[in-house]
């Protein structure tokens, strides 16, 4: 068989994937609150998992803590040293994985039933992520280590 023509039955079998994805719902939802939590429930969890990683650096005590939350994480404690292990990180992953899921499940039930703003969820997102972002460059807290 033709290599071409093997591409070629790929895609039509996959244009005729299941329709139903194209057509949309029937009515349009009435709040848009849930949707809402979702958005910006991403954002809650990468603040936190700089605020976690912050924390970590300025103690071995909290760094060991945030580690034991992350053990279940496969790598977390890998003693090869081909490999090596991703360390106090996995309990960064399951700081920002608590928070992203705890947020989501909160202002669901906040909103379930409101409409949002898209400029609150546009200035949310935008605000938390762009903190998120910052709070990776070290040099913008010198004084954190005091503990």
């Amino acid at each position: 068989m033709d290599k071409t023509r093997f591409y070629e039955k790929i895609w039509q079998s996959l244009k005729l994937f299941p329709t139903f994805f194209s057509q949309g719902a029937k009515q349009s939802p009435k709040y848009n609150g849930p949707a809402a939590a979702a958005f910006l429930s991403t954002g809650i969890g990468a603040w936190a998992m700089m605020i976690s990683h912050h924390l970590a650096d300025s103690s071995k005590s909290i760094d060991s803590f945030i580690w034991s939350l992350g053990s279940w994480i496969a790598g977390s404690h890998n003693p090869s040293k081909i490999w090596g292990n991703i360390g106090s990180y996995s309990g960064k992953e399951t700081i920002l994985l608590i928070f992203w899921l705890g947020s989501w499940f909160v202002l669901h039930q906040l909103w379930r039933e409101k409409n949002i703003s898209s400029r609150i969820i546009f200035l949310g997102m935008f605000f938390l992520f762009v903190v998120s972002t910052v709070m990776t460059w070290h040099p913008l807290f010198p004084y954190l280590h005091i503990m």
